[in-house]
């Protein structure tokens, strides 16, 4: 719990605040979010729009530079990610290495340094330096989960090809098969739809780290750093983990009722932001209901149909405030039907969100185009020992019990 200061009639007031709900700390002209409406926008663009009519690298643009390219940039994008792909080598030594026991998201986030030894512009913080290093870091990420997921599950390591799209070229690395049109463009819609969310905690991490003027990368580490919690980036693994203890379709609704009796969480179910149904959720909905007609994994996409149904009578049944799926309850059922490993579901929310984590370390370090100078500096209310602040009584060692 945390005090803010807020506007009142005789000068700023004390107001008790858990998690900094509802404080707002910064202006930002990245993206919003509007959980009444169940709206969001990425500079100004409806999430559904760039969804129909964008691709990722449009995308990633627009929230770096503020505005869609003409197609003579998005070609130049377009050909600055496709010469980054590649990893250092160190890097591809690095993952081969590590024993399979370490989770997918530390190596992410070890990931990040490493890249940051052979960034050309570390040390330069000049906001044209900071848009080159964005671009590094949105081609090489996916190619370093691709690496460290073939490596782990020890398959030859499938190196980029420069034929293929942003969403293509990772579905081809990891898997060592081209995908069809449609499944890489479905998978470019996912990374999309995750690009960016406003200040949730893994972007205001990033851009507290970047308020103090470290560089980009150390930015980026930490904001992977706060998307491996468990409250955080996880929750459409544990979607999965779900579905798969209740086995078939036919077990559901009891198994709701039992998870509700015992208070526990429907994952995927409810959001800290929205109260109504996730934009986002939407979308991923249709591409699971289309990929299911397509792939031997039908069964996830009917039995999250079902959850969804059963959960909103149970909660009506039970008097409780309906909640709605959010982002994460349809996009486990999308990346399973892909065939992508459940343990690579954070990593590939990461190799999405980088694009947005770029864009809020370059605003938080070039509001408007000029240098910042504000560190982020909150306060706290401290409620440990020492009457008045005068500090406790200090006994000798020896006369401690």
């Amino acid at each position: 719990m945390v005090d803010s200061m807020i506007p009142g009639e005789k000068g700023p007031i004390m107001a008790k605040n858990i998690g900094l709900r509802d404080v707002f700390v910064a202006d930002t002209k990245v993206s919003h979010v509007d959980g009444i409406k169940g709206k969001i926008v990425y500079r100004g663009f409806t999430i559904e729009t760039l969804a129909e009519h964008s691709s990722y690298e449009e995308t990633a643009f627009l929230l770096l530079h503020g505005r869609l390219p003409t197609r003579a940039e998005l070609g130049e994008f377009d050909t600055a990610l496709r010469l980054e792909h590649s990893i250092p080598q160190a890097l591809l030594e690095w993952a081969q290495s590590l024993p399979k026991s370490i989770p997918a998201m530390a190596v992410v986030q070890g990931a990040i340094p490493i890249l940051a030894a052979h960034d050309p512009d570390l040390t330069d913080d000049s906001r044209e330096a900071n848009l080159r290093k964005a671009i590094r870091l949105i081609a090489k990420l996916p190619t370093a989960v691709a690496t460290w997921a073939r490596a782990h599950e020890r398959k030859p390591v499938v190196p980029p090809r420069a034929d293929l799209s942003h969403a293509a070229n990772f579905l081809y690395m990891l898997t060592g098969k081209v995908p069809d049109e449609q499944i890489a463009k479905d998978f470019d819609v996912c990374l999309i739809l995750h690009a960016d969310h406003s200040f949730n905690a893994s972007t205001f991490t990033c851009r507290v780290v970047a308020s103090t003027r470290a560089n980009m990368h150390a930015s980026i580490a930490a904001a992977v750093g706060a998307l491996s919690g468990s409250l955080h980036g996880g929750a459409n693994e544990e979607v999965m983990k779900m579905l798969k203890e209740i086995g078939t379709v036919d077990r559901a609704e009891l198994w709701v009722k039992e998870a509700l009796d015992r208070g526990e969480r429907i994952m995927g179910v409810g959001h800290a932001v929205y109260r109504t149904y996730d934009p986002r959720a939407r979308i991923l909905k249709v591409i699971a209901g289309r990929l299911a007609e397509r792939t031997t994994h039908g069964k996830w996409f009917e039995m999250t149909k079902q959850l969804e149904d059963i959960t909103r009578k149970e909660f009506e049944a039970r008097g409780k405030a309906r909640l709605h799926p959010n982002v994460d309850f349809y996009s486990g059922t999308v990346y399973t039907e892909m065939g992508i490993p459940t343990d690579l579901f954070t990593p590939v929310f990461a190799i999405s969100r980088i694009a947005g984590w770029c864009a809020h370390v370059i605003e938080e370090k070039f509001a408007d185009a000029q240098p910042k100078a504000v560190i982020y500096r909150p306060e706290a209310t401290y409620t440990g020992p020492g009457p008045d602040l005068e500090g406790l009584p200090y006994t000798p060692i020896d006369q401690r019990k």
